[in-house]
C-alpha cells in the first residue's frame, strides 16, 4: 500500500507520542516518540490505540486516516527496575553538569577513583565532568587535586532518570501532548 502526504506538510513534522498502556510516556528523555510511519503501522497491526490525532491527513486508494499525533499501548510494557548504565545516563542522572565546576559544555565523564588507582565503572563512581577538569583531574584521587563532586555519584532509579529528563523538554512539543508530559513551560508557537 501505497501512502501520500498532503503537499507542503514534511512527514518528520509529526511524529507521535508513545505511552504506555496506564497513559504515560514510555520515556521522558529522549521523548518517546514514532515517525508518523510507524505509528500508522502500529495502528493497522492493531499494536496501539490512537488518543489524539493532528489535522494532516495521509491518503491511499483504499483509505483515508488522520495522523496519530499520541498513541498509547494496548499491552502494558514493565518499565525496567534498572537503567542501563551509559554515558547518556550518567549525563542524564547528573542533570548535563560537570559535577566539578557546573559547566555544560564539553561533557565526559570521570572515574572519582581512576581505574588506574582500582576504580571501577559504575554507578557509584562515574560522574559528568567537562574537558577541563577531567584534564585538570587527570588520574589523581579527589583529595590530591582538591576537586570533589558535587554529588555523590549513585545509581539512579528509572524514576530518577525521568524526573530529570523532565527537567529538558524536547525543542518540539504537541499541544496534544501536553496532558501526558506533566512540564510546566510555556508551548512553543
Amino acid at each position: 500500500m501505497t501512502i501520500h502526504f498532503q503537499p507542503m506538510v514534511s512527514p518528520e513534522a509529526c511524529p507521535a507520542l508513545v505511552l504506555n498502556a496506564d497513559f504515560r510516556p514510555l520515556s521522558y528523555y529522549p521523548l518517546s516518540l514514532w515517525s508518523w510511519q510507524d505509528a500508522i503501522k502500529a495502528v493497522f497491526l492493531d499494536r496501539v490505540n490512537i488518543v489524539s490525532e493532528y489535522d494532516k491527513m495521509v491518503r491511499s486508494p483504499n483509505f483515508e486516516m488522520k495522523l496519530p499525533s499520541v498513541v498509547s499501548l494496548k499491552t502494558y510494557i514493565k518499565p525496567t527496575r534498572q537503567p542501563a548504565f551509559t554515558r547518556f545516563n550518567v549525563f542524564l542522572r547528573d542533570r548535563f553538569s560537570c559535577q566539578y565546576c557546573s559547566s555544560h559544555e564539553d561533557l565526559t565523564f570521570d572515574h572519582v577513583i581512576p581505574r588506574s588507582k582500582g576504580g571501577l565503572t559504575t554507578w557509584e563512581n562515574v560522574v559528568a565532568a567537562c574537558s577541563p577538569c577531567n584534564l585538570r583531574k587527570s588520574d589523581r584521587l579527589p583529595h590530591e587535586v582538591q576537586m570533589w563532586p558535587a554529588h555523590r555519584p549513585f545509581q539512579p532509579s528509572v524514576n530518577d532518570l525521568h524526573q530529570n529528563g523532565r527537567l529538558f523538554p524536547p525543542n518540539y512539543l504537541h499541544e496534544s501532548w501536553v496532558d501526558y508530559l506533566y512540564w510546566d513551560s510555556e508551548l512553543e508557537p
